[in-house]
């Protein structure tokens, strides 16, 4: 509720600059201070998340993040978000760019204004080793997932008989599976393979092969910021080109992470 209302303040606000002020020239802005601000999780490995030697926020996401930073020739400095918070704090104007494994939707589109995507994957459900072979083995059962994402919405139109406990993070989730208070977790295939991969009991878990949804990610920029949005897609497109998106790629979800993925996908213009 306390998010939810955070979230409607900004949008009032952001309304009642009759939307000029976010349309701005955030790009402009961002070179005259010298730091782009990226809002980016910290608990979605390998997308974000908590080095533990270093304390700082790594991932796919920053690196994506640090590459736009190093072509506008500037510093990056790195704000923690989560799929309740990251829009919000987009359009409040306390983040310049959102990279926060958030899928493109035209709900989405009609507050904020989306990159090309820049990774794509599907929903499915991360469950306790044999205890799921089917959809219908989820109906009349709890499952988790993050409070503000697509997942929460897919998951109920997917199995409606489902009851869906919605936690913070991705991370209390999966502690909720471990603890047998959900019978599954659920969001993109991606994430999953992150949380399986940093579990220490791994083995006891499983990612069967039921998908009920392709998502599609990008960056988040304030709708109207047309000038930043354009210097983002042109970098993307850059990257897909010159290989450095794809060698991001293998350097998280290669076959020697804990996270093995094959990359289904290029980066191209929408």
């Amino acid at each position: 509720m306390k998010r939810f209302g955070i979230f409607l303040l900004a949008l009032m606000f952001a309304a009642s600059l009759g939307g000029s002020a976010w349309a701005g020239d955030t790009l402009a802005e961002i070179k005259k201070k010298g730091v782009l601000v990226a809002g980016v999780k910290d608990s979605a490995p390998p997308f974000g998340y908590i080095d533990e030697k270093t304390r700082e926020i790594i991932g796919y996401d920053v690196d994506f993040c640090k590459a736009i930073a190093k072509r506008l020739g500037v510093k990056l400095d790195i704000k923690a978000v989560t799929s309740a918070t990251r829009m919000p704090q987009l359009i409040a104007g306390n983040v310049d760019l959102v990279a926060a494994t958030m899928t493109i939707t035209a709900e989405r589109a009609k507050q904020i204004d989306f990159s090309y995507t820049y990774f794509l994957t599907g929903q499915k459900f991360l469950t306790k080793k044999g205890s799921v072979k089917k959809l219908a083995d989820l109906e009349g059962k709890k499952i988790g997932t993050a409070k503000g994402s697509t997942s929460e919405q897919n998951v109920k139109k997917a199995i409606p008989s489902a009851t869906i406990l919605s936690f913070d993070d991705y991370a209390s989730a999966f502690l909720a599976l471990q603890q047998g208070k959900v019978v599954a977790v659920t969001t993109d295939e991606s994430m999953l393979a992150g949380l399986l991969g940093k579990a220490p009991n791994k083995n006891a878990f499983e990612i069967p092969d039921l998908r009920i949804s392709d998502e599609p990610y990008g960056l988040g920029v304030r709708k109207g910021d047309k000038a930043l949005l354009d210097f983002v897609n042109a970098t993307l497109l850059e990257m897909e080109k010159s290989g450095e998106a794809a060698k991001i790629f293998t350097k998280w979800f290669g076959p020697k992470t804990d996270t093995p993925l094959q990359r289904t996908f290029k980066i191209k213009a929408q």
